[in-house]
Formats: structure tokens, C-alpha cells, sequence
């Protein structure tokens, strides 16, 4: 049998996980089953071990609640200070994040995680501070009751009777990098609470006879030990899977969660997670409606997406679901997740509808196979939320109600007053008019209401005894059966029918905005056009004044524009804008940072880019956008994002074709520049000419030095000039280099000859790999080559130290090493060396040349079908290395 273990990988996942941790701060959470268990004092005392090593540990902020035993291990460490915060007309202090952040620590102490913030405060939580801490990279040291976790929230309620106001999202500790539980038995809490080692002695009592009582604090220690053992065991799977070792688990298990926009599913959510949590399972929480369904009001919406959110905040993965079948959709997620239980909500009905219609769980439970079926009742706090009719305004209680009346009795009088000239044998025609009106006009609720109305009336002024809810003749039965039996069935069709078409009305709606606002930033110019099209689109679909914000090169955020014009944001509003640009999520208006804002700020983004922000004034009288209106703010700032960038790249294609053309004009500049100098060439040839004619009236040493320095700078100013003209030969494109067979080692000594006579200081060493074969070249540009790098060579590493030439084979290549002693070249200008008119320095305290020697290398080797790189260092941490590769005349001829 082959041994596996070298073939193992690790799961990608798991690596995935561990590589988003890096350079995150660390997230310490001790736990505790109740207060007064000591996980301030068991954070303070590791403190001070942490200090005594050295660590860089700061408390930003330990409650000791009196106790003098944990204020003393305050003692020696350093406190940042607190700010000033309002609660209820009281002034307090609380935790300063700023100051931590101006700090930075390594490790910061930041004590309550579940504590709510103060309306000034830049998030609403505490724990929303630490993690934004986190996200700066410091470690972070906090503590947490188990009661205060969402998913424990109802369950610690029931267990002691006491509400829980503070709450933490379950997915705060699942993020946790390590947990610390502090334990204590629960006698022994107690007698702390008595000696007053817990609260001061007037609440003591108090909590005594409420909160700690034995039954409960063993089952909150239960719960503690629960938690801490599932985390511990997820973390041993982490290690596992990063490590590729084959871990002793199986196969867990899948949980489906069925919710809808009742008030039990809330319920359903929060008993989903505490069973996912036991079980350490994944779990999904699936949002089931049909197409036909009415359109939800805004309070069973705004219902479902709070427990949605509840669910994400649990740990849940959230989906919505459309379909007519319920059962059927269910099915075919249990089959395509591997789902091993669903749990779903099972409301109390009335006894009669049992015997009529089976709810959804009922039918469930004997149609899964091999999936269990968990149900959560309902109870008698959740059905008086849900007991009686929705709330309606009051005109749509009057249509509800006076349509039907109104309907039914003239269909009423119509037929009374009709009867009395002719004989009408089919009446009941006339009350299903009055139902498809009732239905159209109205919806379900009135079409029922007129169909039961229509039965009463035409029972009661036509049907024989006449006047009287009876019925004489059999047939009659049977006609008025059917009767109820046609108009329930049409009255329910119509509705639907309205309501479908109340649906595509709102669908070609929005379609048609989108599409109005498609066409504006088509032709919108720029990017203050497409903004100014984004927050007038936003402005005329809501109703609500706009802004718009956007950081030019990194620049600061500033506000671009604003619909209607008049609008100013201030400080708050400024952060809260930065924050959602920064962090490219929503802030500000019912977020989860600055939420007193009365601005809503959304990042418009398009892929991993930030095009800007968005912002739109909703204050305390609008409320939060509804699910919808969200959708469509969401496809409209998708769009704007998109025109933004194409906004941008016009810009910068305008950019680059400017630059372009500046090039043109520096290569027409350049070729007029070499032309100009043609004339102090002939000056200073005239001169040479007249120095040696009068040479008899100077002394030969005179004479020698100005001849000398006359043809030093003509010389300089010959290959200036010739420089000018390789460059714009390149640039042009009019080079076209013969490329035929050359003996490369004869050629470099050429070069070296040639170097020689420009300057004999400097020394250069060659040697040759033996039976070199020729290569493919231009023997006139590439001894320019060569001689344009021995010069810069020359200008820049000195002529001190000898120059190495190295000619070798590398394959089908031919490659020519040239290597000075220099002081060698920063990596990050490696490439910048061979652009032109780049020059780093002054070489022999002249001037260092135009900078266009190593670029006219560079396009002459390229020309030639080969390549330049410049590396350093070369040698002992000095020097440059000049690697020129060309191909090889045998490897072109095979």
C-alpha cells in the first residue's frame, strides 16, 4: 500500500483563512458564564505578565466595578485616557478609540465587548470598535459573558428571567484568534456575591434573588463550556486542514432554515443557531415567496430583512428563494446541499384549517426521506404579534369594506328593480360582475368579502322563501354552491391577476428608470456629468436630496456634487463618508458606524475600485429605505461606477495622447537641436585650423592646451550630435539594420580600440568562451553599442578600476557581459537608466552627458533582434553588469 501522506495538500480554504489574518491585529476574548466570575481580573493579571516580558500592552478601558483586588492590577500599566460621553442627561467616561488608534499599541484592553456605545460615538457597539482596532493591527484583550451572545440571547431570558439588552453577533467569537474561559463554580460566585466581591452591597441582595440563583448559573456555565468546546474543536480543524493531516471528524451536519416575514421566524433563526452551534454544522437560511404573492407592506419587509440580518450576524449563509412549490423547491435544496435537517416554523392555526389544508411543516415531515424535520412552535407571545389583521391605513379600510357594500348592494338593487319587469333566470351572473370588480378594484380581501356578501343577498331577495336564509328547492342548493364555489375562484384569480400586473407595472417602472438613466450618463460628459446624472436620478426615484463625493489620485474626499444644489455636509457627515469610502461599506443613517448621521453614504465601486461615494439625506421622518429601493440605489451606483471609470480612462487616453504628442515635438526639437549644432563644430574646427596657422607667435605649451582642449570638446560634441541623431533615427523608425554573420570577439575589440582613443585612462579586460560561433547583427550599431555602455561606464564608475568584457554562449544566443566596480544602481532605477534623457548623477565632474546613450543602446540591440538588461550589483555588493543577448548565424540557419 502506497504511503498518502506526501500526496496530502492542505485545504485551500483553510489557507485562504489563515493568509486573511495576516497583518490583522489578534482578537483575545475571555470568557465567563456570569458576572463576577474574575475575567477582568484574569485579564489584568496576564497583563502585568505581559509587561514584565516587555510587551507593549496599554488598557483602554477595565471596569473593576468597585472591587479594589482587580483596581490594583491596574497599577504599573499604562491607561490611556478616557472621553467624555452623555447617556440619559449623565455624563460618563467611556472608551476613547481614537486615542487608541493615535496610540497603537501593540496590545490594547478594551473591557464589556457587549457594551453600547453613546450616540456621539463613531459606531453604535463596542465591539464594532474593536474591530475596527483589528483592522488597524492591534491585538486586542476583551471580555464577555456568554449570556450576551446574540444566539443565547431568548434562551438565558427563558433560563433566568431576566431580559438581555446587550447582545454580540455569534460570528464576533467564531472570528476569535483565542479564547480564554474563566470559570468559576457556581457556589462560589455566589459567595462572592455575598461578601460583595461581585456588586456593591445594595444591588447584591437584589441580584441574588433574580439572577444568581444555582439553577441558573449552572446552566449559563453549561452554555460557557459549550461555546468555548466548539470553538476549540473548529480551531483543531483549522490546524488540521492547513497542515494537511487526516483529522478523526466525518462528514457534518447541513441545516436548512425556512423563514418568511413573520414574527416566528425570528424565533426559528435564534433556535437554528443554537442547534448549528451543537452540532457544529453549517446551516442555510432560505427567504421562501412566491411569484404570485401580494407585495409585501413595509412592516412584514422591513421584518424579513431584519431576520436575515439576525441570521448573517448569527453565522447563517443567506439565500433568497422564488417559487410557486414549495415543497418541491425545499427538496431540491436538501438534495443539492447534502442537507441532513430542516427546521421550520410551525405557527398555531385555527382547528378548523388543520382539517381542511396541512401547513407546510406537516407536509415536509412525510415528504423528506432520510431528512429530519425540525419544528418550532409557536407560542402565545409571538401569535398576539401576529394575531388579527395586518395594520391597513384607514382609506384602504374603507375600499376594503365599502367596495363590497357598495358592489353587492347595487348588484342588490339592480336585480330587485329589474325583476320586477322581467323574469331573470340566471341572476348570480350579475354578482360575479360585482366580485371581478371588487377584485380588480381592490384585491383578495375585498373580492372575498363581496363574494360572501353576493351569497347572503342573493339567498336572502332571490332564492324562494325570498326574505329568509333558507332554501326550498334542492336544486337551488346546488346552484348556490356553485355560485359561492365560481366567485370564490374568480375573485381569487382576478386578485392575483392584479397583483401580477401591480408587479410588472413596478418592474417596467423601475426598468424604465434605469433605462432613462442609462441614456443620461451615456451622454453625460466626465466624471462630474455622470455624477451629476447619479444624484439626479437618486434625488427623482426617492425623493430625497443626494450627494456625491469622489477622491481624485488619492487625494481628499470632497463632495463633487449635490442635488438639490444647496446641500452641506458637516464633520459627522464628512466621517461617515470617509468611513464608507475607506472601508467600501454603507455608513452613517441606521449603519453600524455613525448611525446619528442623517445621511445614508453607499461606495460606488466597479470591481476593486473606488469610484466614489454616494449619499442620500434620509433623516429621522423618512426612515430606512426599504429592500427595493435599495435594489435599485444598489443597480444605479453600479451603473454610475461604470460610467465613472469610462469617464476616467477618456481622461486618461487624453492624457497619453498628449504625451504622444509631446514626443513627436521632442523628436522634431531634437533633430532641429542637432542641426544648430553643426555651427560650433565649424567654429571650433576654424579655430584649430587658426591656432595652428599663428601657431609661431605662442608658446608650444599655449598652443599644445588649446589644441587640446579644442579637440576634447569637439569630440564631445561630435557624439552629442550623433546621439541626437541615433535617437530620432529610432524614434522614427528609419532604422533598419543589416543583419548578417559578425565575429563577435573581433568587433568588441574594435569597440575597445575605439574606446581607447576617446579616453586611454580607462582599462578594459576581455575574454572570449573558445569556439565562439558568429552571431546575427549590424557591426556599426552594435560597436555604437558597446561604446555607448564603456563610456557611461566611464562617466559614472571611473577609470580607476578596469572594465570586463565577457563574450560567451547561452544556447541559441550569443551573450556579452560588460561589468564595471562601480558604486552600482538602486534596483528601482535598473529599468529608468535606459530611458532617455535619464541621468542619476555626475560621473567625472563634468557634465554627465544627455542621457541618451544607454536608451540609444537599448534601441539599437532591439532593432537587431536581441535584448539589453542592466543588473547590480554585480560583485560583492558593487558594480553593474550590462547583459547583451543576440542570436546566434547557426541558429537562424537550422
Amino acid at each position: 500500500m502506497s504511503d498518502t501522506r506526501d500526496t496530502a495538500r492542505p485545504d485551500p480554504g483553510a489557507l485562504l483563512k489563515l493568509a486573511a489574518g495576516e497583518g490583522r491585529g489578534k482578537l483575545t476574548i475571555f470568557l465567563g458564564a456570569a458576572p463576577g466570575v474574575g475575567k477582568t481580573f484574569a485579564m489584568l493579571s496576564r497583563a502585568q505578565q505581559r509587561k514584565a516580558t516587555g510587551a507593549d500592552i496599554v488598557v483602554g478601558l477595565a471596569e473593576t466595578h468597585g472591587r479594589g483586588e482587580t483596581a490594583r492590577l491596574l497599577d504599573g500599566l499604562e491607561v490611556l485616557p478616557r472621553r467624555k460621553a452623555k447617556h440619559s442627561g449623565k455624563v460618563y467616561d467611556d472608551f476613547d478609540l481614537n486615542a487608541a488608534l493615535t496610540r497603537r499599541p501593540a496590545i490594547v484592553i478594551v473591557d464589556e465587548l457587549a457594551h453600547s456605545n453613546d450616540v456621539d460615538a463613531r459606531h453604535p457597539k463596542r465591539y464594532q470598535d474593536v474591530a475596527e482596532l483589528i483592522d488597524a493591527g492591534i491585538d486586542v484583550w476583551t471580555a464577555l459573558n456568554v449570556q450576551h451572545l446574540e444566539s443565547q440571547a431568548d434562551l438565558v431570558a427563558r433560563i433566568t428571567g431576566v431580559p438581555v439588552r446587550e447582545t454580540v453577533p455569534d460570528v464576533v467569537l467564531q472570528r476569535a484568534d483565542d479564547i480564554v474561559l474563566v470559570d468559576l463554580p457556581p457556589a462560589e460566585l455566589i459567595q462572592r456575591l455575598k461578601e460583595g466581591k461581585v456588586y456593591l452591597p445594595e444591588n447584591a441582595m437584589r441580584a441574588a434573588d433574580q439572577f444568581f440563583r444555582l439553577e441558573n448559573l449552572t446552566a449559563l456555565r453549561e452554555l460557557a463550556l459549550r461555546r468555548t468546546a466548539n470553538q476549540v474543536d473548529d480551531q483543531m480543524a483549522d490546524i488540521w486542514r492547513q497542515q494537511a493531516l487526516e483529522g478523526p471528524w466525518v462528514t457534518g451536519e447541513r441545516l436548512l432554515v425556512c423563514v418568511g416575514p413573520d414574527a416566528l421566524s425570528e424565533r426559528v433563526v435564534r433556535s437554528a443557531s443554537r442547534m448549528a452551534l451543537g452540532l457544529n454544522a453549517r446551516w442555510i437560511v432560505v427567504a421562501l415567496a412566491r411569484s404570485a404573492d401580494p407585495i409585501m407592506d413595509a412592516d412584514r419587509a422591513a421584518r424579513l430583512e431584519a431576520t436575515l440580518l439576525l441570521a448573517e450576524q448569527l453565522g447563517g449563509e443567506v439565500r433568497r428563494v422564488v417559487a410557486d412549490d414549495f415543497v418541491a423547491e425545499i427538496g431540491r435544496i436538501t438534495r443539492r446541499e447534502n442537507i441532513t435537517q430542516v427546521i421550520i416554523g410551525r405557527p398555531r392555526r385555527a382547528p378548523l384549517v388543520n382539517m381542511f389544508r396541512r401547513s407546510l411543516p406537516d407536509v415536509l415531515a412525510g415528504t423528506l426521506d432520510g431528512i429530519g424535520v425540525y419544528l418550532v412552535s409557536d407560542t402565545a407571545g409571538v401569535q398576539r404579534k401576529t394575531r388579527g389583521f395586518r395594520k391597513r391605513s384607514a382609506p384602504e379600510w374603507m375600499v376594503n369594506l365599502g367596495l363590497p357594500l357598495a358592489t353587492a348592494g347595487g348588484i342588490t338593487l339592480l336585480g330587485l328593480g329589474l325583476s320586477r319587469v322581467l323574469v331573470l333566470q340566471n341572476l348570480s351572473i350579475l354578482y360575479l360582475l360585482a366580485v371581478l370588480v371588487s377584485a380588480i378594484l381592490a384585491g383578495r380581501f375585498a373580492a372575498l368579502l363581496t363574494a360572501g356578501l353576493s351569497f347572503l343577498a342573493y339567498n336572502f331577495f332571490f332564492i324562494e322563501p325570498v326574505r329568509t336564509f333558507t332554501v326550498a328547492r334542492p336544486h337551488e342548493v346546488l346552484a348556490l354552491v356553485i355560485f359561492v364555489t365560481v366567485a370564490v375562484a374568480t375573485g381569487t384569480l382576478a386578485s392575483r391577476l392584479r397583483e401580477q400586473i401591480e408587479r410588472a407595472r413596478q418592474a417596467v417602472r423601475s426598468t424604465q428608470s434605469l433605462y432613462d438613466f442609462s441614456r443620461r450618463l451615456s451622454a453625460a460628459y466626465g466624471v462630474d456629468g455622470a455624477l451629476t446624472a447619479t444624484t439626479a436620478q437618486l434625488n427623482t426615484m426617492l425623493g430625497l436630496p443626494a450627494v456625491a463625493l469622489t477622491s481624485e489620485d488619492g487625494g481628499t474626499l470632497e463632495m463633487r456634487v449635490a442635488w438639490p444644489p444647496d446641500q452641506a455636509l458637516d464633520e459627522a457627515a464628512m466621517s461617515a463618508a470617509r468611513w464608507a469610502h475607506d472601508k467600501r461599506e454603507p455608513a452613517g443613517y441606521r449603519t453600524g458606524t455613525l448611525p446619528t448621521v442623517s445621511y445614508l453614504f453607499m461606495p460606488i465601486q466597479s470591481g476593486q475600485r473606488m469610484a466614489g461615494v454616494a449619499g442620500m439625506k434620509l433623516g429621522a421622518t423618512h426612515g430606512p429605505l426599504s429592500p427595493d429601493a435599495e435594489r435599485q440605489v444598489s443597480a444605479i451606483l453600479e451603473q454610475a461606477a461604470i460610467a465613472i471609470d469610462r469617464a476616467r480612462l477618456v481622461r486618461e487616453n487624453a492624457k497619453a495622447a498628449v504625451a504622444q504628442e509631446g514626443e513627436k515635438l521632442q523628436a522634431a526639437l531634437l533633430s532641429s537641436l542637432s542641426h544648430d549644432l553643426r555651427t560650433p563644430l565649424a567654429s571650433i574646427t576654424g579655430a584649430i585650423t587658426s591656432l595652428r596657422q599663428l601657431g609661431d607667435r605662442m608658446d608650444a605649451d599655449t598652443r599644445a592646451d588649446l589644441l587640446a582642449s579644442v579637440e576634447e570638446e569637439t569630440a564631445r560634441l561630435t557624439r552629442f550630435v550623433g546621439n541626437l541623431f541615433d535617437m530620432t533615427r529610432i524614434e522614427s523608425g528609419l532604422i533598419k539594420p543589416r543583419r548578417e554573420p559578425v565575429d563577435l570577439a573581433a568587433l568588441i575589440s574594435g569597440a575597445v580600440d575605439r574606446m581607447a582613443r576617446s579616453d586611454p585612462r580607462l582599462e578594459i579586460e576581455t575574454s572570449t568562451q573558445d569556439a565562439m560561433p558568429p552571431a546575427l547583427a549590424d557591426p556599426g550599431l552594435l560597436e555604437q553599442v558597446l561604446f555607448n555602455i564603456f563610456d557611461n561606464a566611464r562617466k559614472y564608475a571611473g577609470t580607476d578600476k578596469p572594465l570586463s568584457v565577457y563574450l560567451r554562449r547561452d544556447g541559441a544566443e550569443a551573450v556579452i557581459n560588460v561589468t564595471d566596480q562601480g558604486n552600482g544602481i538602486p534596483a528601482e532605477d535598473l529599468e529608468m537608466i535606459f530611458e532617455k534623457f535619464h541621468r542619476r548623477a555626475k560621473g567625472d565632474g563634468r557634465p554627465a552627458g544627455t542621457g541618451l546613450g544607454l536608451s540609444i543602446a537599448r534601441g539599437f540591440v532591439t532593432a537587431m533582434g536581441g535584448t539589453i538588461r542592466a543588473e547590480s550589483p554585480a560583485m560583492r555588493k558593487r558594480g553593474t553588469r550590462f547583459v547583451i543577448r543576440l542570436p546566434l548565424a547557426e541558429a537562424k540557419a537550422q
